[in-house]
């Protein structure tokens, strides 16, 4: 049985987006350079069969570069991280942000910094809101 499509960018293939993110347009050498040296030892060959089904999702860019490809990001990480915490706050947490909010400062543990950034921005949420009738 096929495994079926998600809109989400599996765990692979957001490994290689985060190197996009943070590099900008690469060739398959360079992204398997990049992953080589972040000890995620791929197959140069199935990084670059993960690049094409990224480009066929819609992921990605290819533009000719010579005989290669250069391949860039087609969405953002503020983008994709918002599509798959969205889709998790819903199917986890039935649309609770209170339970998620909740379970993730259980899960994590913020420091007293992250915390205090929390609450600034809770607060700057808070004064764009329109006052309730």
């Amino acid at each position: 049985m096929a495994r079926p499509k998600t809109t989400h960018p599996t765990p692979a293939e957001l490994e290689i987006l985060k190197i996009l993110w943070d590099r900008g347009p690469l060739t398959v050498r360079e992204v398997w350079d990049v992953l080589q040296a972040q000890k995620l030892r791929r197959a140069y060959t199935s990084v670059l069969s993960l690049l094409n089904v990224m480009a066929e999702k819609g992921l990605l860019e290819r533009e000719p570069l010579g005989r290669a490809f250069r391949f860039r990001s087609n969405v953002s990480h503020e983008q994709t991280a918002g599509n798959m915490l969205s889709d998790l706050w819903q199917r986890a947490y039935s649309g609770s942000t209170s339970s998620l909010v909740a379970h993730l400062l259980d899960q994590t543990q913020p420091s007293d910094a992250e915390l205090q950034a929390i609450r600034e921005t809770l607060q700057r949420f808070e004064a764009t809101q329109e006052p309730a009738p």
